[in-house]
């Protein structure tokens, strides 16, 4: 059973002193590719090094909006000239997007996204996409420019219509840890009726702690435990979901199987 972690921040504190290890413990149980999705500037060049390092690592680079500073648009600049000279490892813009519940003004978090909207296109490269309480307004710009190359919607826990709407404009949905909650009724719902074929899975490790591993720090190895979740929702065996989200994922990303 093959499986791809399509967000994974590898690179932060509960992991860095020894990646090597922590990536063996996921590669045991299945895990054979990750996309390490940036922050901001600070990070992007760890995460070429350890793409490097690494060949089971990809990565992603753009501006989260919870990370962006007054100097961010600036630096798109400097995102234009990682994205010219980029490696075959890097595959795509992000983790970028709008963030309704941090404490950066909307309409500088608009001009940083749609920025990264539009390096995306220059560079045919797909975005991974960050939205909290933000979907309609990702929706309505990613249609405003209309952008072509798709990507990935991190982190999915909205409606079957939203979920939708995202598919039909090329994306496809990360699902993690948040369908191991019987609470989400309303995206478990969503996600039992989603189509398989635009499904992808996701940790964002060490985020989004999975249920019964609250409190600890999220893993790639328990991407298995979110594919056997989703299996249950879509009422199919395991294999067929695995083989599916594994061909979805390097779709996605324009990578190889």
């Amino acid at each position: 059973m093959r499986l791809f972690d399509t967000h994974c921040h590898l690179d932060f504190a509960p992991f860095a002193a020894n990646i090597e290890q922590q990536l063996q413990s996921a590669q045991q149980v299945g895990v054979e590719r990750v996309l390490l999705p940036a922050t901001g500037p600070e990070n992007w060049s760890r995460l070429a090094s350890l793409s490097e390092q690494f060949p089971a690592l990809y990565y992603a680079l753009g501006f989260h909006p919870y990370f962006l500073t007054q100097q961010s648009l600036n630096d798109v600049v400097l995102l234009d000239v990682q994205m010219t000279e980029r490696v075959s490892r890097c595959v795509a813009i992000g983790e970028c997007g709008l963030d309704a519940m941090v404490d950066v003004p909307m309409a500088q978090q608009e001009a940083i996204f749609i920025a990264q909207i539009e390096l995306a296109k220059q560079h045919r490269l797909p975005l991974i996409l960050h939205g909290r309480k933000t979907h309609n307004r990702l929706i309505q710009l990613l249609k405003q420019a209309r952008f072509e190359y798709g990507g990935i919607l991190h982190g999915f826990s909205g409606s079957y219509q939203q979920a939708m709407q995202f598919i039909d404009l090329g994306f496809y949905l990360g699902i993690g840890g948040v369908i191991t909650y019987p609470r989400a009724n309303k995206t478990r719902q969503a996600v039992a009726q989603l189509p398989l074929s635009a499904l992808v899975l996701e940790t964002d490790a060490p985020d989004m702690p999975l249920m019964g591993y609250q409190g600890e720090p999220n893993h790639p190895k328990r991407l298995p435990l979110v594919l056997q979740h989703l299996a249950q929702l879509q009422n199919k065996d395991r294999q067929t979901v695995a083989d599916n989200v594994w061909r979805n994922s390097n779709l996605a990303l324009n990578i190889c199987e």
